[in-house]
């Protein structure tokens, strides 16, 4: 006899759990919304019990509810999970997980600490955070440290927020700019916006970089890359400005806590999941206005710091998976400067790195990421330098990520030096680039072939691993290191507003001050400043290879001579927009020659050059000596086409020289593009506005000064006025 079929919704309310809270799911790790409530998976191989605590409010110290997870019924393998019963948006959690403390085995678990989840995508704002109160244990740590280990955290700590909020995209979709069209302007969000001068409604804030959108577009930039977002505790830094007696801070943000979150502080809307919102906000923006999100991401090390940091989240979750170990395991292996090291190619912190990765593409609609101190990320458990590390590749290579821009910082703290040899499907930051043009420009002897070689792509450095121009970053200033104001102001660096004596930054700066250290009223230096800077922006929006902006750079903006301003959150790094109509001349220079690279597609193109597109010159052209040290001018020509052509001159020397043109295309006629020693106007011509040059046999050429001739024939004409109509 045929058994009558049961209704699906009797059938389902018989056989399903009714209890508030089941044991969940393993997948995904993290929290997700399911069946009425939500599911919590967190990864831990060596614990003994995990407790999950809800609370009402951030600062409350006392959980609303605790949830033990029973090691039967809610772990599978690794990983802990249970599933509760109507949480909605904005519900605060945290864990405590328990295990051996065994330092010397790399164990360091202690249930006295609240632990964020590793997959939290928001952290509640909770300044200041004081790390001291979430320091671990350890044997030789002071009396007074081993006190604090014991006590219990719950007040200080931020807790984890859930969101899972929807969001109207509205058809948003990544420009996907080919990297020959891509000019990035690397920026940080507070820092941008929050100087009273820059007029904007939310200052400091995702929001506030929204409403500086027409500023950027005015400019011609088609991607910001923002210094990173990543939740990091802005009040880690203990010191004094010794100058001011004023507390630094973690302004820079190099030290995640949270590798899904973004910064709450940035948020103009709250720091309760509204900072997950706001973000999203100001991608579509930016997406609307055509500009690409790079985010600056740190997944070498963690805000944990060393034996006697802070125990945040990794640490006390599964410290030996997650870092890199000494071989006393009571210690860690720093290759980043900061501590710690990631075990990146571990295969849980492997594929934590690429869920974080994805998460920011899928769900946040970023377009790309450049990664500090890539190259530890290629580095084995032990920290040895792997000859074909899996996680870049699989980044690389990833379904997902495998669209995005993908930029490393090929170097690490530990002397590992990768830039050209970094691994394929990875643009690299290139350092030489940003070396060579300063020496070049300085005035150093022999730099006239590693010149010639950067603004062609450097190909001594990409082409013998089968790389194209567009791996290499090109840039003469970024965050670390001078401002381009200060690069042609000051000889050496003035760090001692960071409390450590001047000994941090660099000293390798390749700048000089032409004679006063810093602000100057000698016209004579201003003007000789004014034209170096318009050099470097010349010759880095000419060279084969992607443009990278140091923001402020268009109008002169000036750390005072610091060159590691990592700890100042004041008017040393913030945007003062007042020096936009102070030096408006700069600002107009680069805004022209980022136009004038789209104008003349042949110097960004993907290629190296060849010898039927460049030809070199010295000024009697003839060919350059490039072996001879004392050779500072050199010129080469570029053809376009049959009827357009470039000249381009390069003077570092202190004369003014007299070069030889070579004989027009046929059917055109030179005429002046650029001239970084004339004064505005006349610096710099708009497309199709260039001037007929009469002489057709010399230009005279100033010292420390660029200057660009354009061949123009009717092809020529025939594209502007296309241009000029597709504006």
């Amino acid at each position: 006899m045929k058994t009558p079929q049961r209704e699906l919704h009797d059938y389902i309310s018989e056989v399903s759990g009714h209890a508030d809270v089941r044991p969940g799911s393993p997948l995904p790790l993290g929290t997700q919304e399911k069946g009425g409530g939500v599911n919590f998976a967190i990864f831990s191989r060596n614990a003994s019990r995990v407790r999950l605590e809800l609370f009402g409010h951030p600062e409350d110290a006392v959980p609303a509810r605790i949830i033990d997870l029973d090691s039967v019924h809610n772990r599978t393998g690794d990983v802990w999970h249970v599933w509760v019963e109507e949480i909605g948006p904005g519900q605060l959690y945290a864990y405590r997980v328990d295990g051996p403390y065994e330092p010397g085995e790399g164990h360091r678990f202690n249930f006295n600490r609240l632990l964020l989840d590793p997959f939290a995508t928001a952290i509640s704002r909770l300044p200041p955070w004081d790390f001291a109160s979430a320091r671990g244990f350890d044997p030789l740590a002071p009396e007074h440290d081993l006190v604090l280990s014991m006590l219990d955290n719950s007040s200080s700590m931020p807790k984890c927020v859930f969101v899972n909020e929807p969001f109207e995209w509205d058809g948003d979709q990544p420009p996907r700019h080919p990297w020959p069209k891509t000019v990035i302007y690397e920026t940080h969000v507070r820092g941008f916006t929050i100087h009273p001068s820059s007029g904007v409604e939310h200052p400091g804030t995702y929001r506030g970089l929204m409403e500086k959108i027409p500023y950027l577009k005015e400019l011609g930039v088609t991607a910001v890359e923002l210094m990173p977002v990543q939740e990091f505790n802005e009040h880690q830094r203990k010191g004094i400005n010794p100058q001011t007696g004023k507390s630094l801070r973690n302004y820079w943000g190099y030290d995640p806590v949270a590798f899904f979150a973004p910064k709450a502080s940035y948020s103009s809307s709250g720091g309760l999941g509204q900072q997950k919102l706001e973000f999203k906000e100001m991608v579509r923006a930016l997406h609307l206005a055509d500009i690409e999100v790079i985010l600056d991401v740190v997944f070498n090390h963690t805000a944990e710091g060393n034996e006697l940091g802070p125990t945040l989240c990794f640490r006390g979750i599964d410290n030996a998976i997650f870092y890199t170990l000494a071989d006393d395991k009571r210690y860690y292996k720093d290759y980043t400067g900061t501590g710690n090291t990631t075990n990146a190619n571990h295969p849980v912190v492997r594929d934590f790195t690429l869920s974080a990765l994805r998460y920011w593409v899928v769900e946040m609609h970023v377009d790309g990421f450049r990664f500090d101190l890539a190259s530890v990320l290629g580095r084995d458990g032990t920290g040895n330098l792997l000859a074909n590390p899996p996680l870049l590749e699989r980044i690389a290579e990833d379904p997902i990520l495998r669209g995005t821009k993908l930029v490393a910082e090929a170097w690490d703290a530990a002397g590992a030096y990768q830039v050209g040899n970094f691994s394929r499907g990875w643009a690299e930051w290139n350092g030489r680039y940003r070396d060579d043009m300063r020496r070049f420009w300085r005035g150093d002897e022999g730099m006239l072939g590693s010149f010639a070689s950067r603004i062609c792509g450097s190909a001594d450095i990409y082409a013998k691993t089968g790389k194209c121009p567009e791996c290499s970053i090109n840039f003469v200033t970024c965050h670390d290191g001078f401002t381009l104001n200060d690069l042609v102001s000051y000889r050496n660096k003035h760090n001692e507003a960071n409390g450590e004596r001047n000994h941090d930054g660099t000293n390798d700066n390749f700048s000089a001050n032409y004679g006063v250290e810093g602000e100057t009223t000698d016209a004579g230096i201003e003007t000789l400043r004014k034209g170096q800077i318009k050099n470097f922006l010349l010759t880095l929006l000419i060279s084969r290879g992607v443009p990278m902006l140091l923001s402020g750079d268009e109008f002169r903006r000036t750390q005072g001579g610091n060159n590691n301003a990592y700890c100042q959150d004041n008017e040393t790094s913030w945007h003062d927009w007042s020096c936009l109509e102070q030096h408006r001349e700069i600002f107009r220079f680069t805004r022209g020659m980022i136009a004038f690279r789209r104008a003349h597609p042949i110097l960004s193109k993907d290629q190296f050059y060849t010898d039927t597109e460049i030809s070199w010159f010295n000024p009697q052209r003839g060919l350059p000596n490039w072996a001879d040290p004392n050779e500072k001018q050199f010129a080469c020509l570029i053809h376009e086409d049959e009827q357009s052509a470039l000249y381009l001159m390069f003077n570092a020397g202190t004369d003014a020289v007299d070069f030889g043109l070579p004989s027009e295309p046929s059917g055109a006629r030179w005429h002046l593009a650029v001239d970084t020693a004339r004064e505005a106007p006349q610096d710099l011509f708009a497309a199709g506005e260039e001037p007929l040059w009469e002489d057709r046999q010399t230009y005279h050429l100033s010292p420390r000064s660029g200057a660009i001739l354009l061949a123009q024939g009717t092809n020529y004409q025939r594209q502007q006025t296309v241009l000029t109509e597709a504006k």
